[in-house]
């Protein structure tokens, strides 16, 4: 497979940055640490939540001039510096092309053309299977989740950051392997865990024979380079 000569840290559940040649992504901070780059930013925030969205962000822009916010319209921000976006539409910024799909909870999902790197943030897309849910309640989730991802199937995707939740318990899998199966990603992050970074080495257990590159994650601001 070839290399994306990207850097990617993982700050905290679903917050990621990812530095390419010539931009520095942060992709839903919420806490934790973060070392910003003198260089060309983008700063993500898919949805509202609190474990995707923190304020502080906007701190960063004391320190660093050539910083640009990309929010999910659910987010209730009025500031003329900041680009709001809603599903399925698309924005350029710089070199940087970004298209939003839907969500099967809040907000949006991202998906990023930058350095001629597709990267694929899903906020909080995800096939949402809560034992204690109705069986009308999980027909309907399964029905919005893959109608969100035929939508998704025919982009090329380097790099998918996805939810991995173990509060599904034994169903923690299902919307990350229907991802994989359907969208076939160079490489698969998994995301949206808190603290149980196990559950990152129990879908590579699930996904064993799968073509696609799945990163163990065990840490906080872990490190990956791809």
């Amino acid at each position: 497979m070839d290399k994306l000569n990207i850097t990617v840290e993982h700050i905290s559940h679903s917050g990621f940055t990812v530095e390419t040649k010539n931009f520095y992504l942060v992709f839903d901070y919420h806490k934790g640490d973060i070392s910003l780059k003198d260089k060309k930013t983008i700063v993500f925030a898919s949805h509202s939540h609190m474990d995707h969205f923190n304020p502080a962000i906007f701190k960063w822009r004391d320190a660093n001039k050539n910083i640009n916010y990309v929010l999910s319209s659910d987010i209730d921000i009025e500031d003329e510096e900041i680009y709001s976006m809603r599903p399925y539409e698309e924005l350029a910024l710089d070199d940087v092309k970004i298209k939003t799909f839907g969500s099967t909870d809040m907000g949006v999902s991202f998906l990023v053309n930058v350095d001629n790197i597709n990267i694929f943030h899903a906020g909080d897309l995800n096939w949402w299977y809560w034992e204690d849910d109705t069986e009308e309640e999980k027909l309907s989730m399964e029905k919005s989740f893959k109608e969100e991802i035929s939508k998704i199937k025919d982009f090329h995707i380097d790099l998918a950051f996805f939810p991995v939740d173990p509060r599904l318990e034994t169903a923690f899998n299902l919307g990350g392997e229907y991802f994989i199966e359907e969208v076939n990603p160079n490489y698969f992050i998994p995301m949206h865990f808190g603290d149980k970074f196990s559950i990152t080495t129990d879908f590579i257990h699930k996904m064993k024979g799968n073509m696609c590159t799945i990163i163990e994650l065990n840490r906080k601001n872990q490190i990956i380079s791809l």
